[in-house]
């Protein structure tokens, strides 16, 4: 994959032992954008310099730590995918990302993707790994009877009610319908319930 999530691997690129050592200092969160560059940098026992180096900026540290831990994220979620149905995925997606311990990594998505919409190319990387549950949920649509184009159609619209329902909860706490995943999956067309997992 390119990329080391544990110290334990000291193979590898520079920048790849500083991210690993980024991702072992702050677990599942991270730093806050108050945080400056050189507290990320004490905080992992570096130099200020060597971060700006290979990341560029606390924006380029923040977009590398994302990458990485929803890499980690995706690993888990593809291999459930590939004995579950869409509906199965979808939820799985919900309860990944709405676990407490989650929201510093949502509230930093968001503020990244922020600068990414002003700045695509200085986030490039980061821009072209986040379609990646978009391209499994259309691959599961598929699979359960749609058409190649529908299915991508369903896919980017469930991610974006997914997103946007996230954002929601981050702006205004405590107002996201609480059967949030019941009805994302009724916005497909003739469906008034969600589907299970076919019994074995």
């Amino acid at each position: 994959m390119g990329v080391i999530l544990s110290t334990s691997e000291r193979k590898g690129s520079a920048s790849e032992r500083l991210l690993a050592r980024l991702l072992d200092a702050f677990g599942e969160a991270l730093p806050p954008p108050e945080m400056s560059l050189r507290e990320v940098a004490a905080r992992i026992e570096t130099s200020h310099a060597l971060l700006r180096y290979h990341f560029g900026s606390l924006s380029g540290v923040l977009a590398a730590m994302l990458k990485a831990q929803r890499s980690r994220d995706n690993e888990v979620l593809l291999a459930a995918a590939e004995e579950g149905t869409f509906d199965d995925f979808v939820g799985a997606i919900w309860r990944t990302y709405t676990r407490p311990e989650q929201l510093s990594r949502v509230r930093g998505f968001f503020y990244v993707v922020g600068l990414a919409a002003y700045a695509p190319e200085d986030f490039r990387e980061f821009v072209e790994s986040i379609g990646d549950l978009t391209v499994t949920l259309a691959s599961l649509a598929e699979r359960e009877g749609l058409d190649a184009k529908e299915a991508r159609d369903v896919a980017a619209v469930t991610v974006a009610a997914i997103r946007g329902l996230l954002l929601q909860e981050l702006l205004t706490p405590g107002t996201r319908p609480q059967d949030a995943v019941t009805l994302i999956l009724r916005m497909r067309e003739g469906r008034s319930a969600p589907r299970s997992r076919p019994e074995r």
